[in-house]
């Protein structure tokens, strides 16, 4: 704590504040970089620190409460609370799991198709659970766990088939993440972000320029890492027989699960064709949410005790509020004014490249994708704009990158040390295979991801 207040001073007191910015308006600059150092070093919880900030903003930052308060009411906050109620009716029906288990059935007759399988599920899920941790640790990680058992690969015996799972699964969520809206909770933040420059991201748009790069990540990332971490165990009949037994188990489709089926699939529908019809993914979540709790498939205890989504409404509430209090104050701005100043001569392709570089190779200093985000995405985003870069590239490249960027350490993002703690995968062999595929998936993304957002017209 005694770090974040030296921030704050050290911005109000120490850096020149330009003339363009009120002093109110620095004082929220120095609240706003104390706050996502705050979301770095963890000193408390990050929904008691950002409650915190919002509360000092409307003393010092010169916000009434009124408007510091503002971003709780923002639709896109309550879009990831919707999605995230809809995904727990998912994960205490067991549909999560069935899908999982259904995937692996199929393609689980190898160690390769298992992981291949895990990606699928973990993929269809991230439509709609935005939270990786809870698709991966409430779903994906126990039957990554339960398969390696089930050869006797125990973190001991890591190299017959557990290392190489707990690896390359990881890494798949990584990249899941980074194809939908919904993949993660912070990314409609990002899509927010972009707006406030004047670019629009919708839950479909995100999804077709995700797709066909993904795809591609996923389909090659599992061959990379089997021959970095290449498991002793190749073929996996007993696998598909253990997902065919708990499937036996589980039984039919209980009344729940059919109900709940037929709700993921309209929601999920009209997400996709929102812009042909115009109904706000917001009220498509709520109405999703709401048919849940009639029909008795969600009940609101569930609502109630569902931890991780009033903890994200209160951070994700309050950083979007004061990512617009602060770009509203023009600090943003004279920021790109003074990069671009450091780059006169230099055009936009050769100082985007550089940018994105810095950017994806900055997550090495963050835990969460969601201080990734906060910290450089608005200043590269306010410096390439100002250099004429085509906005629909700039967003969506910095958006997806700083989703795959988490698998470069064990603490890059929530799924991370939940899989790393199972001690199947040293230090070492992560982050040796988290630099390799960054190389992949910058390859990958930047030249098929490019094309391909180029054919859509979005740049």
């Amino acid at each position: 704590m005694a770090i974040l207040v030296a921030v704050y001073f050290a911005v109000t007191l120490l850096i020149p504040k330009p003339d363009s910015v009120k002093p109110e308006g620095w004082r929220l600059t120095g609240i706003f970089l104390a706050t996502v150092a705050g979301l770095m070093l963890q000193p408390i919880p990050g929904g008691a620190l950002v409650l915190l900030a919002v509360t000092l903003a409307s003393v010092f930052g010169g916000l009434t409460v009124g408007k510091a308060l503002e971003g709780f009411g923002d639709p896109t906050v309550w879009l990831v609370m919707a999605a995230f109620f809809i995904s727990r009716a998912l994960i205490n029906t067991g549909l999560a799991r069935r899908i999982a288990l259904f995937f692996v059935r199929i393609f689980g007759g190898s160690s390769l198709g298992i992981c291949y399988a895990l990606q699928l599920s973990d993929m269809v899920l991230a439509g709609i659970i935005p939270s990786n941790g809870a698709r991966s640790g409430g779903v994906v990680l126990p039957i990554v766990r339960s398969i390696a058992e089930l050869y006797g690969s125990t973190p001991a015996k890591a190299a017959l088939l557990g290392g190489f799972l707990f690896s390359a699964v990881y890494q798949g969520i990584c990249i899941t993440a980074s194809m939908f809206f919904t993949g993660q909770a912070s990314n409609p933040l990002a899509a927010q972000l972009a707006g406030q420059q004047g670019y629009t991201i919708t839950w479909s748009s995100w999804f077709l320029a995700g797709i066909v790069p993904g795809l591609v990540s996923l389909a090659i990332n599992p061959l990379i890492v089997m021959r970095l971490n290449p498991p002793e165990i190749r073929r996996t009949p007993e696998a598909a027989a253990f997902a065919g037994a708990e499937l036996a188990k589980m039984g039919s489709l209980s009344l729940h699960e059919k109900i709940l089926s037929l709700v993921f699939a309209v929601v999920c529908g009209l997400w996709v064709t929102s812009g042909v019809h115009g109904i706000d993914i917001t009220i498509t979540a709520l109405v999703g949410s709401a048919a849940l709790l009639v029909t008795g498939v969600l009940q609101w205890e569930d609502i109630r005790s569902e931890k991780a989504a009033w903890d994200i409404f209160i951070w994700y509430g309050g950083l979007v509020k004061l990512g617009k209090a602060l770009n509203d104050t023009g600090v943003t701005r004279e920021f790109a004014n003074w990069v671009g100043s450091l780059f006169t001569e230099t055009g936009w392709i050769p100082l985007f490249i550089v940018a994105l570089l810095i950017y994806y190779y900055a997550h090495y200093a963050f835990a969460s994708i969601t201080a990734h985000i906060l910290a450089l995405f608005p200043p590269f985003l306010a410096v390439l704009a100002a250099k004429g870069a085509p906005l629909g590239l700039v967003c969506y490249a910095f958006a997806c990158f700083s989703n795959f960027a988490a698998g470069l350490t064990h603490y890059g993002t929530t799924p991370a040390p939940m899989f790393f703690a199972h001690d199947y995968v040293t230090m070492k062999q992560w982050w040796r295979i988290g630099f390799v595929l960054s190389i992949v998936n910058i390859g990958v993304w930047s030249t098929v991801g490019f094309a391909w957002w180029k054919f859509l017209g979005y740049w």
